[in-house]
């Protein structure tokens, strides 16, 4: 499996995308909160920073999610019986989707209140 051309490591990188959205609804969930961001940014036009806090925040929440999936997928398989070790390590991987998850809610509340005070909100 090693040294595959850019092309089939491309093809098994879509593949594992495609199987977070088939099988977690939290990753479907995540996908489309992130396709929202996108489409507000592009309504919005905010300044390039906002863009790029916004798009790495999200990317780093869709990131998370797919190691969390990846690590539950292989310990479930390696050891189906539940066990402490197990326990703590797919709750530590689920934790750090949430740490992802309320840094994007905190950038996207300062961009909120950023855009607020820029143009405000008609009344």
């Amino acid at each position: 499996m090693k040294n595959q051309p850019f092309p089939k490591r491309f093809s098994y990188s879509l593949q594992g995308i495609r199987t977070a959205w088939q099988l977690e609804a939290s990753f479907r969930f995540q996908s489309l909160m992130a396709l929202a961001a996108v489409v507000l940014l592009i309504a919005l036009r905010p300044p390039a920073i906002w863009w790029a806090l916004l798009l790495l925040n999200c990317g780093l929440v869709l990131a998370a999610e797919l190691f969390n999936t990846a690590l539950e997928h292989a310990l479930d398989h390696l050891h189906p019986e539940i066990h402490p070790a197990i326990k703590i390590s797919k709750d530590c991987a689920a934790g750090a989707v949430l740490v992802f998850s309320l840094t994007a809610v905190g950038t996207f509340l300062a961009f909120v209140w950023s855009m607020a005070v820029r143009t405000p909100w008609p009344r």
